[in-house]
Formats: C-alpha cells, sequence, structure tokens
C-alpha cells in the first residue's frame, strides 16, 4: 500500500486552504498558529513542493495547491460524512450550500420545515460568503445565485422572474413634502446592491428619465440592510418585487405605480456533475417544488 501524508496534515491544509488565514484556520481546528504551520509544511515536505505563497500574514494556493485542494477537499468532506453517519447511528447526507442571506431569510429558511419533515437525514452546512461559484466543488456543493445569467460550464436553474420595485419609508409619501414623482428622486439617495448594480439604470431608462441623476448612490452589500436602511429614511432602494412582497414591514411602500421587469433572477447553480449526488438532487427537486420555480 502506498504511503498516505498523516490525516492531521491534509486536514490543516484543506482548512487552511479554505479559509486563506493560518490564524483562522488554527482557530477552527483549536491549535496554535505555529502548531498549524508545521502541519502544513509536513504535508510540503511529503509532497515534495511548496503549496502556499506566503505573504505577511496571508497565505494563498499556488498552481500546485489549487490541484491538490480539488483532488482531496471532497475526499475529506465525504470521509467527514462518514464518520458523523457512524457517530450519529443513523444516515446523514449533508449539502453544502452557498445562498444570499437575504434570499435565506425570506424564502428558504421559512420553508426549511418542510425540507426536514421530508427529508430527515438531510442537512444543510450554509455559507454565505463570496465568490461562490468560484468555490463551487472546493467546499460548496450548491449556489444561490442573483444574476441576470449564469455562464453555460454550470448547470444554473431559474427560480423567479421579476420586476424592480421603488421601495422606501412610509413618511415619503405621508410626509408634508410627499414623494410622488419619479423626478423628485433627484433631491434623494438611492440605495442598489453590489449583485444587482444596474438595477436603477435599468429603472430609470423603463421610465424614460435618462437624465435623472439622484443626490447621491449609495451601494450595499447585504438586502436586509438596504431594506432597514430604506425604512429608517435613509435612501430610497432599488431591489426586486420579492424583496419588497417578502419582507412584510409596514415602514415601508411601494414608490410609484411603473412595473419594470428586473434583468436579475435567483438561480440555482452548481456543476453539471453535482446532480449525480443524492444530496444535491433532494434539495434541487424540493427547491424546485416549493418554490414554484419558473
Amino acid at each position: 500500500m502506498r504511503r498516505l501524508p498523516p490525516l492531521t496534515a491534509i486536514e490543516a491544509f484543506v482548512q487552511v486552504a479554505r479559509l486563506g488565514s493560518l490564524k483562522a484556520a488554527a482557530e477552527e481546528l483549536s491549535l496554535s498558529s505555529p502548531a498549524l504551520s508545521r502541519r502544513v509544511q509536513a504535508l510540503e515536505r511529503f509532497v515534495g513542493r511548496p503549496l502556499f505563497e506566503r505573504r505577511h500574514q496571508a497565505l494563498r494556493l499556488n498552481d500546485d495547491g489549487e490541484r491538490l485542494l480539488a483532488q482531496i477537499a471532497p475526499a475529506i468532506d465525504r470521509l467527514s460524512d462518514a464518520v458523523e453517519t457512524m457517530m450519529s447511528g443513523t444516515e446523514v447526507m449533508r449539502l453544502r450550500l452557498n445562498v444570499l442571506p437575504l434570499f435565506a431569510a425570506q424564502r428558504l429558511i421559512p420553508k426549511m420545515p418542510a425540507l426536514r419533515a421530508r427529508h430527515p437525514q438531510l442537512h444543510l452546512d450554509v455559507d454565505t460568503g463570496g465568490h461562490s461559484l468560484a468555490r463551487l466543488g472546493d467546499g460548496i456543493d450548491v449556489a444561490i445565485i442573483l444574476a441576470p445569467m449564469v455562464e453555460p460550464a454550470f448547470y444554473a436553474r431559474r427560480l423567479d422572474r421579476n420586476k424592480v420595485h421603488v421601495i422606501g419609508a412610509r413618511s415619503l409619501v405621508d410626509g408634508p413634502n410627499p414623494l410622488v414623482e419619479p423626478r423628485q428622486l433627484s433631491r434623494h439617495t438611492v440605495l442598489v446592491h453590489r449583485d444587482m448594480p444596474d438595477t436603477f439604470v435599468e429603472w430609470r431608462q423603463a421610465a424614460g428619465l435618462d437624465e435623472l441623476v439622484p443626490m447621491a448612490v449609495d451601494h450595499f452589500d447585504s438586502g436586509s440592510l438596504m431594506l432597514e436602511a430604506a425604512a429608517q429614511g435613509i435612501g430610497v432602494a432599488f431591489m426586486l418585487e420579492s424583496h419588497y412582497a417578502d419582507a412584510r414591514d409596514d415602514r415601508l411602500v411601494k414608490l410609484f405605480d411603473l412595473d419594470v421587469d428586473s434583468a436579475y433572477s435567483y438561480w440555482f447553480v452548481c456543476r453539471p456533475r453535482a446532480l449525480n449526488q443524492r444530496p444535491v438532487r433532494i434539495f434541487h427537486d424540493w427547491l424546485i417544488e416549493a418554490l414554484g420555480a419558473v
């Protein structure tokens, strides 16, 4: 039988590679940073080449490290699941899901009890970090993203179609100088999500107001914070119809009676081969049914 490096060295390598930080990986594994560094170095000595580019306190995978991670990370995840199944005495299927926090809070978590009742053996590890498509197959099995389209290298299923809503605080229409005309936005701050940078431009063009310039455009990477900022009167949010409807926040109102189709949709995305994995297929089929996806 061929020799293998210590499992502890492989585990250390995978954690550092995924987290991009020796300190964060050490905390995850309950080790000191020097102890973790020695384990990573032991693996590098075993394979006979460096696996990281070392820059001050940060570690970044080099090309050899990327290739090794792509081959061994899925095996480590399956090994972890197998041990968990043995310890629990029941079959455990684990899905590693990347999802935007607002979608998770509004549309996924409320439906999760039904998924648990139907498939009690399926468990989700939820990740809300960025760069989801780049991490598919490496620590992430499935991503739910917000985008106009998905490149054909991935399997993608559109989960909805939406319209752009202009959302603001109720005080904007109930106050002494109500906001009733789109041109009045020139006196207001516009709030735009970084994952939907063209939303305001789409709406402005559809409204025939190409010359409209708001007081400012502020960008957010959190839909929940955008809704709260709008409710507090900090700005006027350009978001999707589903975001407004699912918020169910009496402090918010839809501004202007203007329907504009959005180019952005939520998508279920995975690598094509991942559909052969039972947890992925179960979650995919349940999600499509639960959302009534288009």
